[in-house]
């Protein structure tokens, strides 16, 4: 858990992600590693265009906002990721898209600006090896990217 999700004046938190996305559009929200749990980090202020909201599991947490803000520019200027779509990134890696199962259990700050009922995709990146996390080989067996949904059929 985030230090923000558990601070008693998380109302103004929210608050400040609200003025935050009126000036820019969106945010990004990253949640540092803790324990077992790799980091991640999810976009805030899409839901407002009707676009799903973007998450990124097991990258740090400035790489993962790079990615997300690059995709989330691309969804606003040219059309968002579609589940089941592959994508190069610019170091020649995949990312592969999945549509998050309950994107309310795990976007708090975008459900607290937009209702429970919010949309989200994952870009689920491959490992140097151009394997992705549902292969038994991904980084070499050692994980650490959690998949939220399950993959659209190919």
């Amino acid at each position: 858990m985030c230090r923000q999700c558990e601070d008693p004046d998380r109302s103004g938190y929210v608050e400040r992600l609200r003025e935050g996305v009126a000036d820019r559009g969106w945010l990004v929200q990253g949640v540092g590693a803790t324990g077992p749990y790799p980091p991640w980090a999810y976009t805030i202020g899409l839901s407002g265009y009707g676009l799903p909201e973007l998450v990124v599991t097991g990258l740090p947490v400035l790489a993962a906002g790079d990615l997300l803000n690059d995709l989330a520019a691309h969804s606003l200027h040219g059309s968002p990721p579609s589940a089941g779509e592959r994508l190069p990134l610019r170091d020649g890696r995949l990312i592969e898209v999945v549509a998050l199962t309950e994107p309310s259990a795990h976007l708090l700050f975008a459900v607290a600006l937009y209702g429970p009922e919010i949309q989200a995709l994952q870009l689920v990146h491959a490992d140097t090896q151009g394997r992705f996390p549902w292969s038994p080989d991904f980084r070499d067996g050692r994980g650490g990217q959690p998949v939220l949904g399950a993959r659209h059929a190919h």
